[in-house]
C-alpha cells in the first residue's frame, strides 16, 4: 500500500481538489467509480467534502457555482508557501488566491503559470495531503498539457528546482519529465501544439480501466476508447461537469 503519513518534499504533487456546482451529483460520480467514501469536515478547517480510500484522505470536493467553473486543481508541496509564492510572481507567475492559512489544517495558494495553467501550493500542518498515492482509487501523476511549453519549463524549473529529462519512450512527443532535486519524476510537461488551454492533467489508477470506463458512462461521464500505451491501459474521462481527467491501469 502506498501510504502517507508524513509532508511530501517541496514541489511533490500532494493534494488534489475538486469545484462543483451539485456536490451530491458528484459525491455519487466519483463514489461509484473509485469506490470513495465521504468525510464532510467542520467549516472551520476549509477542506469541505475529503474523499477516503480505505479511511484515508485521496482527495476534496467542494460545492461552487457554475460561473466559476470546474476543475481538479494540484497542489504542489510547499515548506514555505510565502517564500514559493514570491518565487511564483518573481518566474512570471501571477497568484489567484494570496497565502491562506486553512484553519489548522494547513497553508495555501492558488496560482497560474506564464502559460495559463492553474495550480496550488499546499503548506501542510495537521492535513499532510493525499495520504493514499500510487493505488487505485487514487492519484497516480499530474501532467501538464499546454501548447506553449518552453515557457512552462522554465517557469516551474525557477520555482521548483526541477530538472528536465526527455522522454526517449515517446520519441515523436514533444514531453519533458520534471525531476525534483533527489531525482525523483514528479511528472512532466506535454507540449501539444492543438491544446485548447494550458492544464495540469490529473491521473488516478484504477484496477481496470474498462471497467471504470464503464461505470463512468453509467454515470453520467463521456469517455474516450480505452488505449494501451507504455505505461500502462488509460482512458480519458469528462465527469457530467465537464471535468476532464484520466484514468490508468499500470503494468
Amino acid at each position: 500500500m502506498s501510504y502517507v503519513s508524513s509532508i511530501q518534499p517541496d514541489g511533490t504533487p500532494t493534494w488534489i481538489d475538486l469545484r462543483v456546482p451539485d456536490l451530491e451529483r458528484a459525491r455519487e460520480f466519483y463514489g461509484a467509480l473509485f469506490d470513495w467514501e465521504y468525510e464532510t469536515k467542520g467549516a472551520e478547517t476549509g477542506l469541505g467534502t475529503v474523499c477516503l480510500l480505505r479511511g484515508r484522505p485521496v482527495a476534496a470536493l467542494a460545492q461552487a457555482p457554475a460561473t466559476t467553473g470546474s476543475g481538479w486543481t494540484m497542489y504542489f508541496a510547499a515548506a514555505d508557501c510565502d517564500g514559493t509564492a514570491k518565487r511564483i510572481v518573481d518566474a512570471g507567475g501571477s497568484l489567484l488566491k494570496a497565502p491562506t492559512d486553512v484553519g489548522d489544517q494547513g497553508r495555501m495558494v492558488i496560482a497560474e503559470d506564464p502559460v495559463g495553467a492553474r495550480f496550488g501550493l499546499w503548506e501542510g500542518r495537521a492535513h499532510v495531503g493525499c495520504e493514499v498515492v500510487n493505488e487505485p482509487g487514487s492519484l497516480v501523476r499530474n501532467d501538464l498539457v499546454t501548447a506553449d511549453p518552453e515557457p512552462a519549463r522554465a517557469f516551474y524549473t525557477a520555482v521548483f528546482d526541477y530538472t528536465l529529462d526527455l522522454n526517449e519512450t515517446l520519441p515523436d512527443f514533444d514531453f519533458t519529465f520534471l525531476r525534483r532535486g533527489d531525482g525523483k519524476e514528479i511528472g512532466g510537461i506535454f507540449g501539444f501544439p492543438s491544446a485548447p488551454k494550458s492544464v495540469w492533467a490529473t491521473t488516478f489508477e484504477v484496477a481496470d480501466t474498462d471497467a471504470v470506463v464503464r461505470r463512468a458512462l453509467t454515470a453520467g461521464a463521456t469517455a474516450d476508447a480505452p488505449e494501451d500505451t507504455p505505461y500502462g491501459r488509460s482512458a480519458t474521462i469528462t465527469d457530467p461537469f465537464g471535468v476532464e481527467f484520466s484514468v490508468i491501469t499500470r503494468p
